[in-house]
């Protein structure tokens, strides 16, 4: 669970809220034009009947499971219940099948870049000051990423108490339809060739492991540069007992709370149009609500719904379901950090394929270049840009957002040149710097306040110092002075053109590229890979149901202690399809079939 154009992988979110004050960028609704053969079973929300149109079980009104979120693990999930079950999928963004500039890998940065309530990603900056953005589209964070995929390690799979044949049967049921392998351009070869140069061996060629050394890992995106997304596995489930609805905004998880524990029955939801309605589960006591909106979304769905800390809850008029003071607790975000290494020629844009992974648990990546599709609306790119420098003319402590917002509007065309360079990312896996997520309102649609703490813990602190030192050591290697025709530079000029850059809202000091620590600190950006918030034995049992209510369970990465591998993807894509074969099974015996 960062970027710009094709290359400013990690840069973006230190500046995307600027596009506040630009032109929108969203592509139009093409529903009507979707292939509607291959997913008859989306519809608007506004198009909601109650009662499904095909009962499987002595469920009479209601649906065998609802599923709140169609993202990473929802759509997943959502798909292999539906082999036997009715299923209901509430997403409250749109489709991403019709809109070119979240399917083809030239316009990444674009959805990225719109901050509109149409977006397919939500803005928002965590209290620490780093831009980030959450997933608001059919398919989740699969739809607005770098599309890199790779599993997660055996240490994580047992951490987590999972059966390993039955992980090692779903990886590959997703991989099969959606995962591709990467073209493999210059400039991942010439990270690939750096890394083995430091050290950082040995090279395990392209594989979907999670192995220490340099390897090559998966993409969703085919080699014409088209993005596969989770939502596409829906057309592996069953459309006669599938029923999707996008737009469809979860209010609230409605709760029976007449018996001694309390049990959800059904959610609450807005259409497009504003409409209220309410969907309902069957009368057998295995039908349950299924939370998957995301590390960020399912902490703030529980406490909207009445699960969470009493005081908290109460401060916010939430009548209170049940008291659990770890809803929300334990947030953490991976680090990350990036060197921008300028070319003195264009080069091909490339997003996430190599990666570097080191026992002290430090990741090195790159990306570069920039492209956009003639499909795409075309908009102005603000400081999303590789022009590294354009607002050293406003000191650190004067860049406010009115200060940056002057810039913006005097700044609205930028020539293709400023888009030539790339970046070499360090990011730190399993950081021990954790924070929390609260509620600042009852709105659904507003973001919660999310802490994540960066580097309080120095355990993460001496990682990232070490990983800029060996991000240094490969920027500096001949293989990428070769590449990019420019003179051999120290490591504290290289640091300084990531300094000038605006890349979030911490302030900067003088001595932070002397000091690595300090470097580390007021640089500090995201990588998308957040989780925490439900962790398992405190709002969760092993099962994933929440502790103290029946039927309601949780399903995605706000489960997770640390990101798995050094991509979450994969791994919360697995997590669907494993959730669901295993509840199959588990109701179903032998007649499962899965």
């Amino acid at each position: 669970m960062a970027s710009l154009g094709a290359a400013k992988f990690l840069l973006c979110f230190s500046i995307i809220w600027l596009i506040n004050f630009l032109p929108l960028c969203q592509g139009k609704d093409k529903w009507k034009n979707m292939n509607e053969y291959k997913y008859p079973f989306i519809r608007k929300a506004s198009s909601f009947e109650s009662r499904p149109s095909v009962s499987t079980t002595n469920t009479k009104n209601g649906y065998d499971y609802i599923i709140v979120g169609g993202g990473t693990a929802g759509c997943p999930l959502a798909a292999t219940l539906s082999k036997k079950f009715n299923v209901l999928l509430l997403e409250r963004g749109g489709v991403p099948f019709t809109n070119p500039n979240v399917s083809f890998l030239d316009n990444f940065h674009i959805t990225l870049a719109d901050t509109s309530p149409t977006s397919a990603s939500q803005f928002f900056i965590s209290t620490d000051g780093v831009f980030n953005a959450r997933a608001r589209v059919l398919g989740g964070g699969s739809s607005i990423n770098a599309g890199f995929y790779t599993r997660a390690s055996s240490r994580f799979i047992e951490k987590m108490g999972w059966d390993v044949k039955l992980v090692n049967e779903s990886y590959p049921w997703i991989e099969k339809q959606i995962v591709h392998r990467p073209t493999f351009s210059h400039w991942q070869r010439a990270l690939r060739d750096g890394l083995l140069d430091v050290g950082v061996s040995p090279f395990n060629g392209f594989t979907y492991e999670h192995k220490y050394g340099t390897k090559v890992g998966g993409t969703i995106f085919d080699r014409f540069g088209r993005r596969h997304t989770a939502a596409e596995l829906l057309s592996s489930g069953n459309p006669n007992k599938l029923t999707i609805l996008i737009y469809a905004t979860v209010q609230n998880i409605v709760f029976d709370t007449t018996g001694k524990r309390p049990k959800a029955v059904g959610v609450n939801f807005k259409d497009e149009n504003g409409k209220m309605h309410k969907a309902i589960l069957g009368d057998d006591r295995e039908s349950e609500v299924i939370v998957t909106s995301g590390a960020i979304g399912t902490p703030q769905m529980l406490l909207l719904s009445g699960i969470g800390p009493r005081e908290e809850l109460e401060k916010l008029k939430i009548s209170v379901v049940l008291d659990n003071r770890f809803v929300g607790k334990g947030m953490a975000d991976n680090p990350m950090n990036t060197i921008f290494v300028p070319l003195k020629k264009p080069v091909k844009q490339s997003l996430i394929e190599t990666v570097g992974i080191t026992d002290k648990g430090v990741y090195i990546e790159a990306s570069c270049g920039f492209g956009q599709t003639n499909e795409s609306i075309h908009c102005h790119h603000g400081l999303l840009s590789a022009e590294i420098g354009q607002l050293s003319t406003i000191p650190p402590k004067q860049r406010t957002m009115e200060a940056v917002k002057a810039f913006a509007k005097n700044k609205r065309d930028i020539p293709i040149e400023a888009f030539k360079g790339g970046f070499i990312l360090s990011k730190v896996a399993n950081p021990w710097s954790t924070g929390d997520l609260r509620l600042i309102n009852t709105n659904v649609n507003d973001n919660p306040s999310v802490s994540f703490n960066y580097f309080s813990h120095p355990y993460d602190l001496d990682r990232c110092v070490e990983g800029i030192r060996l991000a240094s050591k490969v920027v500096q290697s001949k293989h990428f002075t070769n590449l990019t025709l420019c003179d051999r530079q120290t490591t504290e000029q290289f640091l300084n053109n990531t300094v000038k850059a605006n890349v979030n809202l911490i302030p900067k000091h003088v001595n932070d590229t002397e000091s690595l620590e300090q470097f580390c600190r007021d640089t500090v950006i995201t990588i998308w890979h957040y989780h925490g918030g439900c962790h398992v034995g405190k709002v969760i049992d092993s099962d994933h149901k929440v502790l103290g209510v029946n039927r309601l369970r949780v399903v995605d990465g706000s489960t997770f202690t640390e990101s798995p591998g050094t991509n979450p993807q994969a791994t919360v894509m697995m997590m669907g399809r494993y959730m669901g074969v295993k509840i199959l099974r588990e109701r179903l015996g032998k007649f499962a079939g899965v």
